[in-house]
């Protein structure tokens, strides 16, 4: 073999010394970024993947998405409790810094609803009506259009065993007429405006004034997160977001029967 020959092949074995240096690198980093963790327990690229999928100008398909959510080794309770919430606080962070406008916002808010929808679809949930089961009423206040954390908070709900029912946007009327049918032992109340919240207050005095055995009552929402004494501003027995702490309180207090 000639010099220069032998001079061509150390190049070239060079070359993809470098070339698959470079490869590996981009490998890890890959990897790496993969693997970054909120605070809140949801990784960052699977939650960057979500938000890509409800914000795409291309047509979006709920079933694919949950499978793909999937294949990152996430659980339907995960994709409910936590990558949905997650998602839906993003994309009114991003319309807040003006990344994003209302359209986009709405549009990706009811894609997340339908990804809740098969998520919540495909989870093996015993619904059969039984009185020993715990009897919730999930109320959006009139006013209220933010359903998507109610509905999370359903899904949730029933994931513990409780007989769920959902009242949106329903005149106080149509409301006392529901509590009367239904008398729920728990009811979650949903609020993420301040202009709501006065609505959210005269809901529990309704709610209050209509049976002799009386429900808990709590409070969620974003709203939390504007106010300082929310328990006291509305006359609710908690202040929670999370499904599982109402329905602890609700079982201490002697409400229903109910294993968590």
């Amino acid at each position: 073999m000639s010099q220069d020959d032998q001079s061509q092949m150390r190049g070239l074995q060079r070359n993809r010394t470098n070339g698959m240096g470079a490869f590996a690198t981009s490998v890890i980093s890959v990897l790496r970024d993969r693997q970054v963790v909120g605070q809140d327990g949801a990784r960052t690229f699977v939650l960057d993947h979500l938000l890509r999928a409800i914000l795409t100008r291309a047509a979006f398909d709920p079933v694919l998405l949950l499978d793909e959510l999937c294949g990152y080794r996430l659980g339907l309770d995960a994709v409910i409790d936590l990558y949905i919430p997650r998602a839906s606080c993003a994309l009114g962070d991003k319309w807040v810094a003006d990344e994003i406008g209302f359209a986009d916002v709405t549009i990706g808010a009811l894609r997340l609803q339908a990804l809740l929808g098969e998520a919540s679809g495909q989870l093996h949930v015993d619904l059969t009506p039984d009185d020993a089961r715990l009897r919730v009423l999930v109320v959006l206040p009139q006013g209220e259009q933010h359903f998507l954390g109610a509905s999370v908070v359903s899904a949730q709900l029933r994931r513990l065993g409780c007989e769920v029912t959902v009242s949106f946007d329903e005149t106080f009327g149509a409301l006392q007429a529901r509590v009367l049918a239904e008398s729920p032992n728990l009811v979650m109340i949903s609020c993420a405006r301040l202009e709501t919240l006065e609505t959210a207050a005269e809901t529990v005095q309704v709610i209050r004034s209509l049976l002799i055995q009386q429900p808990v009552i709590a409070l969620g929402g974003a709203v939390l997160a504007e106010i300082d004494d929310p328990k006291e501003q509305t006359g609710v027995d908690i202040v929670t977001s999370t499904a599982t702490d109402a329905v602890n309180f609700c079982a201490h207090r002697g409400k229903a029967s109910i294993s968590i």
